[in-house]
């Protein structure tokens, strides 16, 4: 018996220190089988270059689980080691097996996983002794037992082992023993190795018999060895990439479309991205990619590797050519990951533009699901924007889709404003936005639908790209000052009448937490509403920007900004003025004039070039101004009470611009209905 110490430098201790050597304890298995697969494809190698390597009829990969022992044991019958290669692979850590595999098999060299040795010791994060015994497929090999306790202490001794191939025993610390259970190490197997090269047998198949499930003799394969993604697209079927969806994806609808990825040059991946249905935008996740390489699984994390925007997407990417550190867990940046990142982009883009030209009313019926990756995409990538306003659509109120060119060539001759501005209206829910929609439309303006997560963003981001053009919500000013004309005629209510509406609308305006209100009158014509609630376009996108997240998020907390038009036109406004205080107010609010302007006189002398300190009684003086400034208004504002008091319409007008907007609510609501109520049976 051979004892000695494992050989550890300076230069590959970090790597090898058992706890930290991976992200997830988990992933011992998936490093172990394969491992095993390694061997199994070496084997398959060597066998092909015409080397006598014994029998072949059986090469799957065999884990087993004893619970009461606390043991998992992988075999294989692969190439095997003899105890000079154990030396060489297992004791000197941080050599891979297969890099003298690699320079003498350079041609095959796609078909090796590597990593041999390193990938070995993640055993020791659930393990306390981990036992090998492996025989070479060499003549005349010697069969070799290892066994180490995770110290640098190990033994190693012949062993009579009649079959070719190597079988890893662990004996599971006490800690780990979730791992002895066979339901954990089938669930690890099926999101591990579920699509490895080599079939992995873990027990054998049950069946239903006697009232209870009962093991057949058919062995149990937990993968697929030849997944779609490694399949010549031309082979394959829509059924068949549908099948494949269901399989990753059990719970999920029916995709939209699919990118089948086959490169070999300048890297290797290969691959199937789905665009999947979205039910709503908080059905997103980025975790519907799995990377794997050479069809092992790496992670669902592949930010790195795929534009941001198409983590959004379901499917697999496999490439052997993407840099893995030692757990596989983790993309490193380089050059290649770029590149690959670019062609993926470039092939998302182009299989796009090919359904959109080749059945472009398909491709509308989906375009609800779609927009929000493609919005994704031309938000964040400038060369996706580039590919993408080809096919990009938007859709107007009515259902129908138009290309952005398209759109910009509808609109042109009707939306362009005094300034030569194309402005684009646009709602945000048809059915809240309904009777400002109306009213655009019976000028003949056409109304977009953006409804979506990403609009505001994007409605943004088209004002930058678009020559001028401006992109404004329908609720956010009447329509002629929305889109102003040259040969618009200009009625302007007086300025006794707007200060007369104000001042006997003011006082009925809801107090509403982070709502403020202020009002404006407009002539708007008799067929218009008496009252329109219009929100601030500005302040309005930016908090509907920062709903998506990023550095707008303080606009989230700023207060809505509200303006209630009164249409000077309707007949209801007529008749409030023609029927208001002003007679009695007109004197009031004249000598209210005067008198603040006798304290603005008085105070005045406090101020300029020859400033003094107000004298006693000029002190006086403006104190008495104050009282006589607040008994006005308290007198004002008290005739305007029995004005409100005597026309309940003043409330009913500001509660239907309310209701119309889904703000009038709670107590504001049932008064609304009740006032309602009463002026019918008035």
């Amino acid at each position: 018996m051979q004892k000695g110490k494992i050989g550890i430098t300076t230069e590959n201790i970090f790597p090898v220190i058992k706890k930290f050597l991976y992200s997830d304890h988990e992933i011992f298995l998936r490093e172990l089988v394969s491992n095993a697969v390694d061997a199994t494809q070496k084997l398959k190698t060597i066998a092909s270059k015409g080397v006598k390597v014994g029998e072949m009829d059986d090469l799957a990969v065999r884990v087993s689980v004893d619970t009461e022992k606390k043991t998992i044991t992988i075999s294989d019958r692969g190439i095997g080691m003899t105890a000079e290669e154990v030396d060489k692979y297992i004791n000197q850590i941080a050599l891979s097996g297969a890099n003298d595999f690699l320079e003498k098999y350079k041609e095959d060299a796609a078909a090796i996983i590597g990593h041999f040795g390193l990938g070995f010791y993640s055993s020791f994060m659930v393990a306390k002794r981990v036992d090998i015994y492996s025989l070479s497929y060499q003549e005349d090999a010697k069969g070799v037992h290892w066994s180490c306790d995770g110290s640098p202490e190990f033994e190693i001794e012949d062993f009579g082992k009649a079959d070719r191939g190597t079988d890893i025993v662990l004996h599971l610390d006490d800690d780990c023993a979730e791992f002895a259970e066979k339901s954990k190490i089938e669930e690890l197997l099926k999101k591990y190795c579920r699509y490895l090269p080599v079939p992995i047998v873990f027990g054998k198949k049950t069946e239903w018999k006697d009232g209870k499930q009962q093991e057949t003799d058919e062995d149990n394969v937990v993968n697929v060895t030849e997944p779609l993604w490694v399949k010549t697209p031309s082979t394959l079927k829509d059924e068949d990439y549908q099948a494949f969806y269901r399989d990753l994806y059990p719970m999920a609808d029916e995709p939209l479309f699919w990118i089948h990825l086959n490169v070999d040059y300048p890297f290797h991946l290969t691959g199937v991205l789905y665009f999947p249905k979205i039910k709503s935008n908080l059905d997103i996740r980025k975790d519907g990619v799995r990377l794997y390489c050479n069809q092992v699984y790496v992670t669902d994390h592949v930010e790195n590797i795929v534009p941001e925007f198409l983590t959004l997407l379901h499917g697999v990417i496999d490439s052997p050519d993407i840099p893995l550190n030692v757990s596989r867990s983790y993309l490193q940046s380089d050059a290649n990951v770029k590149k690959i990142s670019g062609y993926i982009e470039k092939k998302v883009a182009d299989r796009l533009l090919q359904i959109f030209k080749e059945d472009r009313k398909q491709f509308e019926s989906k375009w609800d699901s779609l927009k929000l990756f493609i919005e994704y995409g031309m938000l964040s990538t400038e060369d996706f924007y580039d590919r993408a306003e080809k096919f990009a659509l938007l859709k107007d109120v009515d259902g129908k889709y138009y290309t952005y060119e398209e759109y910009r060539e509808l609109v042109k001759a009707e939306q362009t404003d005094k300034d030569d501005m194309l402005v684009c209206l646009y709602a945000s829910d048809r059915q809240e936005q309904f009777s400002y929609i109306q009213t655009a439309q019976n000028k003949g303006y056409n109304v977009l639908l953006m409804d979506g997560q990403l609009d505001p963003h994007l409605v943004g981001m088209l004002e930058q790209k678009w020559e001028k053009t401006r992109f404004s919500r329908v609720d956010g000013d009447t329509i002629d000052r929305l889109i102003q004309k040259k040969d618009a005629e200009t009625k302007e209510a007086t300025a006794e009448d707007k200060s007369m509406l104000t001042d006997i609308f003011t006082p009925n305006l809801p107090k509403l937490e982070k709502k403020n209100f202020n009002i404006d009158v407009v002539n708007m014509g008799q067929q218009s509403l008496p009252v329109m609630l219009m929100q601030s376009e500005y302040m309005r996108r930016m908090k509907e920007m920062s709903r998506v997240g990023g550095q707008m998020s303080f606009y989230g907390e700023m207060a809505d900004m509200f303006t209630l038009v009164l249409n000077a036109d309707h007949p209801l406004i007529q008749k409030l003025l023609d029927e208001s205080p002003r007679t009695v107010v007109a004197p009031i609010d004249s000598e209210l004039k005067g008198v603040e302007a006798r304290k603005n006189t008085i105070e005045s002398k406090q101020y300029g070039e020859k400033s003094q300190p107000l004298s006693e009684e000029d002190k006086a003086d403006v104190e008495n101004c104050k009282k006589q400034i607040e008994e006005l208004k308290g007198k004002k504002n008290e005739l305007i009470a029995q004005f409100n008091e005597a026309h309940p319409v003043v409330s009913q007008l500001i509660d239907l611009a309310l209701l119309q907007n889904g703000i009038l609510k709670g107590e504001a609501l049932d008064a609304f209905v009740r006032r309602s109520v009463d002026m019918m049976g008035a």
